[in-house]
């Protein structure tokens, strides 16, 4: 008598937030094809949804809550029998979270990633899943870099495992392996440097659902790097919460440095991106390998928030107007094609009208590709909840509108500056028309290049993943047009 299979259970992974959630769903993902999970990318079709959610500010809050609602819908009219909250939302708020949305079937912390096959099984037989209680991640993890690595504390986008060895020509080749599998086929893909973060901003509630700051081993970051070229992989945008942090906790503070221009010469990978610089901890020897190491573009992603020294110490931040213009100057000063973006935060508490003309006037003098705007809101359990001066809504929304307003004026000139350049665009679209980057713009954040006819070379050869260089003769906003003149 035959027994039919057992049919395989498929999953979906929604990715919500920034690039260190994608490496976070992409561990999951290989956890879950390793234990059996049929990954399909329509959630109508999964038997069961996960959602990767971010926790950040209130917006992408609200978002994270609607995608599981949405998710929750497909139950009863689709295949779904369960949905799934993961990622920072799901951490940093545990019960809480199940408690208020009961349409989630489980609310699933980062010490449930391990075992996240058998979690999503029992869940889908319809068990019950307690969820943890909320708690500071800092307060878990001991201090000394040999106690952390046998601690049993999950740290997302750390995975890795060791097999035995093997006879020789026996098996794959033993020692680590990556836990992930791509859910992208672009050629570029983040790559995580380090987990947490141990600064103490008093907006910023990220430390402690995500931790104390800890770095990866170099020879895992590297293991990763060769893994990701093999897919296919040209570009490694390296993410943290804080990547000048980089090897502090190894006893090493200048890690980075050294360990650059080992990711470059990776075979197959031909730009590396640093992402995720705090200003104060920005060093002269960091600013000249990101600027001078062959592989690594000319790249700063730098988080000033402010430029109004004042507002700057309310934040538990350094530096102000002058310091931040030095920076870039040394940036520039090495590359001047350089490329430089940040974020900043309008409407905190206590922030005046001549705090907000200084940071027009610092944007204005710092000539970026790209800025983020955001508006203050109380982020739970931070220090600036706290704070007297609030400022009323209607006040913090009508800065970001004004701040929004001079960026889009202020970067769209830097674009046009650009003019008449030469840049090494790495292409990423292939259809109506043929898009890509140039080196001074990160995926998703910074714009775009177009390429056109013109050039030596005609588009229409060209494929996802081509390196070439071209010239520069036109903008829309801060996206380029360029004309192709050959390949790199």
């Amino acid at each position: 008598m035959t027994t039919s299979p057992t049919p395989s259970r498929r999953v979906a992974l929604v990715t919500l937030g920034c690039a260190r959630n994608e490496v976070d769903s992409e561990e999951l993902a290989g956890r879950l094809a390793a234990d059996g999970w049929e990954l399909v990318e329509d959630a109508a079709e999964a038997d069961a949804v996960v959602v990767n959610t971010c926790g950040f500010v209130e917006q992408a809050k609200k978002d994270s809550v609607d995608t599981l609602l949405e998710a929750a819908d497909l139950k009863g009219v689709a295949r779904p029998q369960a949905v799934v909250a993961v990622g920072c939302l799901a951490e940093r708020y545990g019960d809480q979270l199940a408690e208020s949305l009961p349409e989630a079937d489980a609310v699933l912390g980062f010490d449930d990633y391990a075992d996240i096959g058998e979690r999503l099984r029992r869940i889908v037989a319809g068990e019950a899943h307690v969820p943890h209680a909320p708690r500071d991640r800092r307060l878990l993890l001991p201090v000394t870099p040999i106690e952390r690595a046998a601690s049993s504390v999950s740290l997302p986008g750390h995975a890795q495992v060791d097999e035995p060895d093997l006879p020789e020509g026996v098996g794959p080749a033993s020692g680590p392996r990556v836990v992930r599998r791509r859910l992208g086929a672009g050629p570029s893909a983040p790559l995580k440097l380090a987990s947490g973060c141990d600064r103490r901003c008093a907006f910023c509630a990220i430390p402690s659902f995500r931790g104390s700051f800890v770095s990866r081993r170099p020879t895992d970051v590297l293991d990763e790097a060769r893994w990701l070229a093999g897919q296919g992989v040209r570009e490694l945008v390296l993410v943290s919460e804080n990547s000048t942090s980089y090897g502090k906790d190894l006893g090493d503070l200048r890690l980075l440095e050294s360990l650059l221009p080992e990711i470059a010469a990776v075979e197959g990978i031909d730009w590396v991106r640093v992402s995720y610089l705090q200003p104060a901890e920005t060093r002269p020897t960091l600013l000249e390998a990101i600027a001078r190491t062959p592989g690594v573009v000319p790249y700063f992603d730098l988080s000033f928030q402010h430029a109004s020294p004042a507002v700057l110490r309310r934040m538990r931040r350094f530096g102000g107007t002058e310091s931040f213009l030095e920076l870039l100057a040394a940036a520039r000063a090495l590359d001047p094609q350089a490329g430089a973006r940040s974020n900043v935060i309008v409407g905190f508490p206590g922030e005046t009208e001549e705090d907000v003309a200084e940071l027009e006037a610092f944007l204005t003098a710092a000539r970026l590709d790209a800025v983020g705007v955001f508006g203050y809101s109380d982020e739970d359990g931070t220090e600036a909840a706290t704070y007297d001066a609030k400022l009323p809504e209607g006040v913090v929304r009508e800065r970001v509108e004004r701040i929004s307003s001079l960026v889009e004026e202020l970067t769209a000139q830097r674009a046009e500056d650009r003019v008449g350049e030469q840049v090494d665009v790495l292409v990423e679209l292939v259809d109506e028309q043929v898009e890509g980057r140039s080196a001074h713009q990160a995926p998703e954040v910074d714009g775009a290049t177009v390429l056109v006819e013109g050039g030596a070379l005609d588009p229409a050869v060209l494929r996802a993943g081509d390196l070439v260089t071209a010239t520069v003769v036109g903008t829309e906003g801060i996206d380029l047009v360029a004309t192709v003149s050959g390949r790199r």
